[in-house]
């Protein structure tokens, strides 16, 4: 039977935990890495191409092909594409780490932090589909997950680590609804979902990542957030999780201001 739901994943920033970028400076590495998903339903798939190709249109973008990359736009055309990303019926997850605060020796194994963040992204993912399956009546309940390909990442150990988890029953993932055989990772090109699933990824991000100058853009963020997965307004511990906590992390100003509209009311 068809799966009922499909995951795009992407990230934005790097695993590395040493020589963090400074303003004004080249190189270096991220501050943050985020590893976000794109969640819709499976029979709405067809549909992103639709989407993507709004967003190119309307951005007036002009590159070869038809994909679009959310770092290549300007401001304006940044904020009108996760405008148009609002509109449609799909939801984000992102998990952050702010990798300035993270024990290099715990997490300087190869793909290691990339893999606990992920963990949380599929954590998420499980309970939102668990939760939705009224609501989404067609397929077996699974959810299709692609991740964009990323270099040096072997998905084929990713799908035994989750494997791992699922045999120690380690977290809280509701495993019924993961698809492990099925993961798969395409090219960014090959797919509108994952296009969508980048400028999630990249809009969240810089809320927090500071740019060249040092400082941090939540205007995308915002835009995004009722598209951003929440239970009973909620969003902090379901589709915005940020390590360390967002009451532990050492947020700058224009940091925790960009968490305010995600914070619970009452």
């Amino acid at each position: 039977m068809a799966h009922s739901y499909v995951a795009y994943i992407d990230e934005s920033g790097d695993d590395g935990l040493s020589n963090f970028r400074k303003p004004g400076a080249n190189g270096g590495s991220s501050h943050w890495l985020c590893i976000s998903a794109c969640i819709l339903r499976e029979s709405q798939r067809l549909e992103t191409v639709g989407w993507r190709d709004q967003i190119k249109q309307t951005t007036s973008m002009k590159s070869k092909g038809r994909d679009i990359h959310f770092t290549k736009f300007n401001h304006g055309q940044k904020r009108v594409a996760c405008q148009i990303i609002a509109s449609k019926s799909l939801r984000f997850i992102a998990v952050l780490a702010d990798k300035t605060r993270l024990d290099a020796a715990t997490f300087g194994e190869k793909n290691r932090l990339y893999f606990y963040l992920t963990r949380h992204v599929i954590e998420r993912l499980s309970w939102f589909c668990r939760d939705q399956r009224a609501a989404v009546p067609e397929g077996d309940g699974r959810v299709r997950i692609v991740f964009s390909r990323r270099g040096g990442l072997s998905y084929e150990g990713f799908q035994d680590y989750l494997r791992g988890l699922k045999s120690e029953q380690a977290t809280t993932i509701h495993w019924p609804v993961i698809d492990i055989d099925g993961i798969e990772a395409k090219d960014h090109s090959t797919d509108a979902g994952l296009q969508l699933a980048d400028c999630g990824a990249s809009a969240i991000a810089a809320a927090f990542e500071p740019d060249p100058y040092g400082n941090c853009e939540a205007q995308y963020a915002h835009v995004l957030r009722d598209v951003v997965y929440s239970r009973k307004g909620n969003f902090l511990a379901y589709g915005l999780k940020i390590l360390p906590s967002a009451s532990d992390a050492a947020l700058s100003e224009q940091q925790r201001s960009a968490l305010l509209p995600f914070k619970k009311k009452g």
